[in-house]
């Protein structure tokens, strides 16, 4: 699959530019769990999926950025600074002065980008492309920079110039995936351990095909609140809160609520660690649901159709636990199955889910991937 987009993107390099650029790639990601954790500095489980971003690269000779999205038949000049557009051009252009912010220079390229990682659906195609591009960019600038400073900037990147208020997870795993391995990451400090996934078991993701864009304002309220809860208990972050401190803090029902999950989801990202290692399947699904529940009650960000795919899919055959992944608000549901039986439970799913919404649902099976890096071959 990496191989027909690295084909595409040189050709259309080739086409437009002229040249043989050099090509990187980022991928996608899952998120076990851990929602809505990292930017309180709290505890998540994500892995690198194979979708993939890639970005080809060739030096131009000016101080422009001509930059060439391939899917979407769309081109733009980028020049030094940055001025929000509103669009993919963003992300891009973000990339560009969140380098220049830590003091690198990227000299004119030309860039030519196209991906498979599904827009919308809660497999962070965003983070994909600022790593890609930020890989293409220091390559470009020839410098060498460690893969947490990539998460970083590349968070920078999203969160102060497209205007997301995220947290480093998307970006960090981009950046960092192990193949067959999820990571059990600290948001704080950017620890992480590896956590080895059984072979027997598969992660199926279904897309609601309900969109909702993060910069529209339902992301930067949970995380206001989120704040506002740490602030009153006398935290810096919420990652430092307890259930002891709820029950005594001066709280409103709401900011309550969002504090409740995000202190009971760092809970299960740490019951999960010890879950897999034990593999106990059945003991890691029941958190997924119970993550999704907790999503849809004390953080208002699940929708009617991620709530009816996720009671659909908890209650097939083969299927350990089901919850809505991603920034919320829509996108997708992430199913943990048997490997034997995907293909049954994925068709199951479906077909319930379009007999209940009359919506024809996408799905595939995420294969665990490694992070960011240059194609050579």
């Amino acid at each position: 699959m990496i191989a027909q987009i690295k084909s595409d993107v040189v050709q259309g390099f080739r086409s437009r530019f002229g040249g043989s650029p050099r090509v990187f790639a980022a991928p996608g990601r899952i998120n076990i769990i851990g929602e809505h954790t990292d930017y309180s500095e709290g505890l998540v489980m994500p892995a690198a999926i194979d979708r993939f971003c890639l970005t080809a690269m060739a030096k131009n000779g000016s101080d422009t950025m001509r930059v060439l999205a391939l899917g979407r038949q769309e081109e733009t000049e980028i020049a030094p600074g940055f001025t929000r557009s509103g669009t993919w051009v963003d992300y891009v252009s973000g990339v560009r002065q969140s380098l220049r912010d830590a003091g690198i220079d990227v000299p004119g390229c030309d860039l030519v980008i196209q991906g498979n990682v599904p827009e919308g659906a809660g497999v962070s195609s965003s983070a994909a492309l600022e790593v890609s591009t930020m890989l293409a960019m220091l390559a470009c600038a020839d410098v060498t920079a460690s893969t947490i400073d990539i998460a970083l900037w590349a968070q920078t990147a999203e969160s102060k110039y497209v205007g997301v208020p995220c947290g480093v997870m998307d970006q960090f795993i981009s950046a960092n995936g192990i193949a067959g391995h999820a990571l059990f990451l600290d948001c704080r400090s950017l620890a992480y351990e590896r956590a080895p996934l059984p072979p027997d078991v598969a992660f199926l993701l279904v897309d609601s095909t309900v969109r909702h864009r993060l910069v529209d304002g339902g992301y930067a309220a949970r995380r206001k609140d989120c704040e506002t809860a740490a602030e009153r208990l006398g935290l810096r972050v919420l990652r430092d809160a307890s259930h002891a401190m709820l029950a005594k803090g001066d709280l409103s029902e709401r900011v309550m609520r969002r504090a409740r999950h995000v202190i009971s989801e760092n809970e299960r990202v740490v019951a999960t660690a010890t879950a897999l290692v034990a593999a106990d399947l059945s003991k890691v699904g029941c958190l997924m649901n119970l993550s999704h529940a907790s999503l849809r009650d004390d953080f208002d960000v699940t929708c009617r159709e991620t709530d009816i795919l996720a009671d659909i899919a908890s209650q097939t055959s083969g299927v350990y636990g089901a919850r809505q992944m991603g920034g919320g608000f829509g996108g997708a549901v992430l199913a943990l199955v048997d490997t034997d039986g995907v293909e049954t439970a994925s068709r199951t799913i479906c077909e319930a889910y379009r007999a209940q919404t009359g919506i024809a649902a996408p799905s595939f099976v995420c294969r665990i991937a490694d992070g960011a890096h240059e194609i050579t071959s």
